[in-house]
């Protein structure tokens, strides 16, 4: 199946109290299963049966310079599709999505919108996959709307990330803000060559499209709110997911690089003692990027983690987890 950007692509319109209403930027699998229209009857039952029985997915890229959900998991969708229902969002002030002024903490800003989202495409409950920045976006979705969720897959997700060991800001979050007060391409790659191990995933393609989107018209200016929200001290505490860590009670799978230079494996401890349902799974020889430096091993593993999902009927006692 052809599972390219425009065969995906798709926008709508929502709205939040925060934002009034916005336009988000996604990509949906279901959309080249739907134009396919060869396919034999068999097969095509087979798989909305499939996909009926499953709950969606929904990725959440991270925070970089240039980031959007298609440059973290473009090249993941089709191994996911294969599995479940996809759909990569671009959050709030990234990639093809609206840019505007962030209201309160970022994570709960961008909830909202992926919240408004699904309301809109009709989805009442998803599994989330969340890398770094959208692994807190994905923590906050979970806290706010537990009923809403499945499972939880988080890389090295900000917010429930609490650094034991190493200093604050770690080198790749230093190299970020290196860029925002001077983006140029050099910048740029000083920080893309902190989320890999092997830097031959450095390659000036790369360089040239996150730079051409981190110096979009607005793009700047959204970077800037957002990061603000995590600095701002009438706002910085929404960000501190991991105080609020013990009251999530989804099936939670952590995945770390061993080598992350932006979000550090000892972070991770915290998070895997408070969650109760957590596991926490290490690729070695792996930065920040899984997706990308481990992209086989992650979908495996991820996969059979959702697969182990099974819905039941809410009462007190279990809204917003599986056994």
């Amino acid at each position: 199946m052809d599972y390219s950007k425009e065969s995906t692509r798709r926008t709508a319109q929502v709205k939040t109290e925060a934002t009034g209403g916005i336009t988000l930027q996604y990509y949906d699998s279901s959309l080249v299963e739907e134009a396919i229209g060869s396919r034999a009857d068999g097969e095509a039952a087979v798989e909305a049966s499939r996909d009926q029985e499953r709950l969606p997915l929904v990725m959440l890229h991270g925070g970089g310079p240039g980031a959007s959900s298609w440059s973290n998991f473009g090249t993941a969708l089709p191994g996911f599709a294969a599995a479940y229902r996809t759909l990569l969002v671009d959050q709030p002030g990234f990639g093809g999505s609206d840019k505007p002024p962030v209201v309160g903490n970022y994570y709960r800003f961008s909830a909202d919108a992926v919240v408004a989202l699904l309301d809109e495409l009709g989805l009442e409950k998803v599994h989330l996959l969340g890398n770094s920045l959208g692994g807190g976006t994905a923590m906050r979705l979970a806290l706010s709307y537990p009923d809403r969720v499945g499972r939880l897959v988080m890389m090295g997700p900000g917010g429930l990330s609490l650094n034991l060991f190493h200093a604050d800001p770690t080198e790749g979050v230093q190299r970020l803000m290196d860029f925002g007060a001077d983006p140029t391409r050099e910048k740029l790659r000083a920080f893309i060559s902190t989320m890999v191990v092997n830097q031959e995933l450095v390659t000036d393609e790369l360089v040239e499209e996150r730079f051409a989107d981190a110096t979009a018209p607005g793009a700047q200016d959204a970077m800037r709110s957002m990061g603000m929200s995590f600095w701002n001290p009438e706002t910085a505490e929404g960000g501190m997911l991991w105080r609020e860590a013990h009251q999530v009670r989804h099936h939670t799978l952590l995945t770390w690089g061993r080598e992350d230079r932006v979000n550090p494996l000892d972070g991770a401890m915290v998070a895997l003692k408070l969650i109760p349902k957590a596991q926490l799974h290490v690729f070695p020889r792996c930065g920040h990027w899984a997706q990308i430096e481990a992209a086989d091993e992650f979908r495996e593993i991820a996969v059979q983690f959702l697969n182990r999902h099974v819905e039941r009927v809410a009462t007190s006692s279990t809204t917003g987890g599986s056994p």
